[in-house]
């Protein structure tokens, strides 16, 4: 893209701000600045025209579960059929880690983050360490997809080599880097963090798929003969991952998706429900639902909408290639964004100042034509660390690990 053609893509949108210190650069900071243009999807400040809306949700109906109970009664079953996939490299597995550990203290990606006290153990080591318990069991490596971010990949591609990738067969480890979105204030100018560097964000976790195709993964993938790929949050340090119960039963089910779900802890608790959304799978996070939705109850008195998601999702890969080029809703959030000012000064605003644009691994659920609600045991499967105290802390994380007999 040369300096003219930048120039007439952002004048119609009023963004050539953009260009105020382009004489300033180096040949190379102009040719990055210009190849940054290029990639801008400007079509995203249309969702901000009249102030950033929420995406408007369908026909909400509750969807139950295969209960702990159901599972139990054919664990073994599934598990067979689970184990034959595995073994056949019919399943892979992602990883999403593409955060910092901003929240929790550490200026480094969140899987660096050391969730020991005896000894070192790092949340992505106990992860792998997860993941290998099955590679043992079915005596077949998993091949395992990590993406990260503009921001953290160096740091986490240098993390997994310094520590021999933690056991792992590293000819099984593929990293690749979640996609980039343009960040703007409320006015709908876009944000320069640096002369010639546009303020950008991680398109969100829904980016997962597109971005590993862009990376030239879905070769990788095929070439292996995956089938199945078992998507997963880096910050649930008892997350099982290619869990060969849960690959069998969605399998069983005849289903192109699965989700993981834990019952409710209270009506209010703030998670993601699964359901179904004009008839087809969705999930509603807790500040969509009413009070009515929230509190409905079955003639037992069970919660009708009572089981929520813990990001770990099993899909078809045919199913994902097939929809790949379709539009998913893209979310607008408010953030804390840094920024240079006129004076070219940076600044680090305190509170929220613009918006950041995101899709959402939950709304590739609901591109799907069925998926299978498969319950967990939360205390053996559900220890997110997302806060530095309290709920959903390192210190509660580590609770459950020491209930699940974990060294560290």
């Amino acid at each position: 893209m040369t300096f003219e053609e930048a120039k007439n893509k952002l004048a119609p949108a009023g963004q050539e701000h953009l260009l105020t210190y382009y004489e300033e650069l180096t040949e190379e900071g102009k040719a990055g600045l210009l190849n940054q243009i290029d990639a801008l999807d400007l079509s995203l400040l249309d969702l901000i025209q009249d102030g950033a809306k929420e995406v408007a949700k369908g026909k909400l109906e509750p969807l139950g579960a295969v209960t702990l109970e159901k599972i139990a009664q054919k664990k073994d079953d599934y598990e067979k059929k689970g184990l034959e996939a595995v073994k056949a490299c019919k399943v892979g597995a992602v990883l999403l880690a593409g955060g910092q550990g901003t929240r929790l203290g550490l200026d480094k990606p969140k899987g660096m983050l050391n969730v020991g006290v005896n000894k070192e153990l790092y949340l992505f080591e106990q992860l792998i360490n997860n993941l290998l318990q099955v590679v043992k069991k079915a005596d077949a490596w998993v091949p395992l997809f990590v993406m990260t971010s503009e921001k953290n990949n160096e740091d986490t591609t240098t993390f997994f080599r310094e520590h021999d990738y933690f056991g792992y067969n590293k000819d099984y480890v593929f990293f690749f880097v979640q996609e980039m979105a343009a960040a703007s204030s409320y006015e709908g100018k876009i944000y320069l963090e640096e002369k010639g560097r546009i303020a950008t964000s991680p398109n969100g976790n829904g980016g997962w798929f597109s971005s590993l195709a862009k990376a030239g993964l879905l070769d990788k993938i095929n070439e292996f003969g995956v089938e199945w790929l078992n998507v997963f949050a880096v910050d649930n340090v008892l997350q099982k991952i290619a869990d060969p119960v849960f690959v069998g039963a969605t399998i069983d089910a005849g289903c192109v998706c699965g989700a993981k779900v834990v019952a409710k802890a209270d009506p209010n608790e703030k998670v993601g429900v699964l359901c179904l959304e004009d008839g087809k799978p969705s999930i509603v996070e807790y500040y969509e639902m009413t009070d009515e939705i929230i509190n409905s109850r079955d003639e037992k008195g069970t919660l009708l909408y009572n089981y929520g998601v813990i990001l770990n999702y099993l899909f078809d890969v045919k199913t994902l290639t097939r929809l790949m080029n379709e539009n998913m809703p893209t979310h607008v959030v408010e953030k804390k964004i840094p920024y240079i000012n006129e004076k070219a000064e940076l600044v680090k605003p305190t509170e929220p100042n613009g918006y950041k644009f995101e899709t959402l691994v939950l709304d590739m659920i609901h591109m799907m034509d069925n998926c299978l609600s498969f319950e967990v045991e939360r205390e053996r499967e559900f220890a997110p660390i997302k806060n530095r105290t309290g709920v959903d802390s390192l210190d509660s994380a580590r609770e459950l690990m020491k209930k699940n007999g974990i060294e560290f």
